[in-house]
């Protein structure tokens, strides 16, 4: 239980109502109980307010609050405070587990924690108060930073270079060979995967990602960077600081993103391109061309948004009148 003044004191608040208010969990706007405090901060969700059942709101205005609640500029930032608060902890492997193989030459710094099964091969630095779970595999020479958290069946191969406090959730593969290949005379030869990868810091890395390493130069991470599930980075990819990807987004080999892009679910770039900073790209819309940065944009090939719709509308208008002059045709047929 944790009092409502208290909440109020964590996310710099302004308090509404009772601040002896006990509240025991959070809950969304939707599907709230009481003894819950619930966030508003999207006004499509306002008939949700009415019907509420929570004890206490958080919002930007007094008027979204029916009796207790919380002013705060930015509910998003105190919803994360206020998660964190009631987040459970699950208890965790403490130490070296024994079952753990541990190679040649492996420097484990204090305060860290290897799971049930892990590899850690030769050569292998993980850094103080890092995590590795269970049934993990670290390649040779492999760098891991401080209070760096690796989820469990992580893959990391030889001479990856991963940040400080990064998270690498459930079944990512960091480091595999990228894409390569010569055809000749009807023959795939495989071309040799020699770079490396190398991860920034505070980066969060979803499940079921691939970062492919590089072919000569390296493939590059940089600092606070955040990867939903599923996400697939070719190899000699540079990736700018801040950029947001979500599910399914595929960058190709030797492309350059710049900082603080953000690509919606299923797009992407091909080979070989140029983003520049602060570039957005909604849901399957995929680079084929370097495309300067500060721009929002959509579609296969990407083009900057409003030029998008205004071709969709004169696609949609076109239609409308070619079934206009094939009903004045059979109308004139029909004479």
């Amino acid at each position: 239980m944790t009092l409502l003044k208290d909440i109020a004191s964590m996310i710099d608040g302004i308090l509404v109502g009772d601040g002896n208010l006990k509240i025991s969990n959070i809950c969304t706007i939707q599907k709230s109980t009481s003894g819950s405090i619930a966030f508003f901060y999207n006004e499509k969700y306002s008939n949700y307010l009415a019907l509420s059942k929570a004890s206490a709101i958080i919002a930007t205005k007094k008027d979204f609050i029916k009796n207790d609640g919380i002013i705060v500029k930015s509910p998003q930032l105190a919803l994360i405070k206020v998660l964190k608060h009631f987040k459970i902890n699950t208890p965790m492997q403490r130490g070296v587990h024994n079952s753990a193989v541990i190679g040649k030459n492996v420097t484990i710094e204090k305060n860290v924690n290897i799971g049930p099964f892990t590899v850690l091969e030769d050569n292998v630095k993980i850094k103080s108060g890092s995590t590795i779970g269970s049934n993990c595999f670290v390649g040779y020479g492999t760098t891991i930073g401080v209070n760096t958290k690796i989820m469990s069946s992580v893959n990391i191969y030889s001479l990856v270079k991963i940040g400080s406090n990064c998270i690498i959730h459930s079944g990512s593969v960091i480091g595999a060979d990228g894409y390569g290949f010569y055809t000749h005379n009807d023959m795939h030869h495989k071309i040799p995967q020699n770079g490396k990868v190398n991860v920034g810091n505070d980066v969060e890395i979803g499940a079921n990602c691939t970062i492919d390493r590089g072919t000569i130069d390296n493939t590059f991470i940089g600092d606070m960077c955040k990867f939903d599930n599923g996400v697939q980075i070719g190899h000699n990819v540079e990736i700018g600081k801040g950029c947001l990807l979500t599910a399914h987004v595929t960058i190709a080999g030797s492309s350059k993103i710049g900082d603080f892009c953000i690509f919606g679910g299923q797009s992407g770039a091909i080979d070989h391109v140029t983003i520049g900073d602060r570039a957005i790209f909604a849901c399957y819309t995929v680079a084929m061309k370097n495309l300067p940065g500060g721009k929002t944009y959509s579609g296969s090939p990407a083009r900057e948004i409003k030029e998008k719709n205004r071709r969709d509308a004169t696609f949609t208008e076109v239609k409308i009148l070619k079934n206009k002059i094939k009903k004045f045709e059979l109308e004139y047929l029909n004479k």
